[in-house]
């Protein structure tokens, strides 16, 4: 095991390696620049400015200074936010990201987990079916239609929540509700779907009718034998599934007003801020890759049939 975790996590570097390679000279090969405004500016004020930021040297070369950068833990300057670099933006922004995103993958997996094993136990009746239609509803849903309905009901009809925040103003934690719950509901969907599914299988299997058998208690069938088997699936979905709230609370992050790094993510593509577009690419990247070789390590210990050697 302590062999296969090193294995996989020397071969992070490689593929971190490829995605900034790729993305660095996909951005810079696109039309357009970071300086281009509807203002054409006069040659020498652009050579100057392409100076200061290198840009007037060839694209291999830039490339090569950027790796040197990102060794140095450097992300660079932003091209249109010059009062501050892309280190400070992403370190400002992500904290609240991720402490959105785990927020709702951690209530997702609760509930859905919850949700499937009850729908597994009373398949075919209509708890099962009540379950599964609001799952097929949230997987349906797309959040920026989940989210504007909950803004409507609960902000400005029931008044109960503020309509967009964060933390650090005087509603406090009440800003969370609703940017959590609209993460929340897709993921949670997916979950109950995976693990009722799951479920179901291991309940069919022949050691689970095996220790039914012997007169064993069906709690201790269904937390001892049946979830450990049923959360496989889950726990595979996991890594793309964390790394995916993240990313995808872009959405959310501009419904809500939340101070988040998915504002800097549209903001930097729209403007084509090279640096800071390559910054918050670079973190979701490692946050995908970090997420997936977790998953890996939980794979092996939740099932004893998978090697490493």
């Amino acid at each position: 095991m302590t062999k296969f975790i090193v294995r996989r996590a020397i071969g992070l570097v490689p593929t971190l390696f490829i995605i900034v390679t790729l993305s660095f000279f996909i951005i810079r090969v696109a039309p357009g620049g970071p300086f281009d405004t509807e203002r054409r500016l006069p040659a020498e004020v652009m050579r100057n400015i392409e100076r200061k930021y290198h840009l007037d040297e060839s694209l291999l070369k830039q490339y090569g200074r950027y790796l040197l950068d990102i060794a140095r833990g450097d992300l660079g300057p932003s091209y249109r936010y010059p009062d501050h670099d892309v280190n400070y933006f992403i370190f400002n922004s992500l904290p609240n990201s991720l402490l959105l995103g785990s927020l709702a993958l951690g209530i997702a997996v609760a509930l859905g987990l919850g949700v499937g094993m009850l729908s597994a136990m009373k398949r075919n009746s209509w708890v099962d079916y009540v379950v599964m239609s609001a799952a097929v509803v949230g997987i349906t849903v797309p959040l920026f239609v989940i989210g504007p309905v909950l803004m409507y009901i609960f902000a400005m009809k029931l008044h109960w929540l503020p309509t967009s925040g964060w933390l650090s103003s005087r509603y406090g934690w009440k800003t969370l509700i609703m940017p959590v719950v609209t993460l929340t509901f897709p993921y949670f969907a997916y979950i109950a779907r995976l693990s009722r599914a799951s479920i179901l299988e291991i309940l069919r299997s022949d050691y689970v009718r095996t220790t039914r058998a012997k007169g064993m208690r069906e709690s201790v069938i269904m937390f001892k034998h049946v979830l450990k088997g049923g959360l496989l699936p889950v726990v595979s979905y996991l890594g793309p599934a964390f790394a995916g709230i993240v990313t995808g609370s872009v959405v959310v992050e501009r419904i809500f007003r939340v101070p988040g790094l998915g504002q800097f993510f549209v903001q930097a593509a729209f403007n084509r801020d090279y640096t800071l577009l390559m910054g918050t690419v670079i973190v979701y990247s490692a946050i995908l890759i970090a997420m997936n070789f977790v998953v890996d390590i939980l794979y092996g210990l939740l099932d004893p049939r998978i090697s490493y050697a």
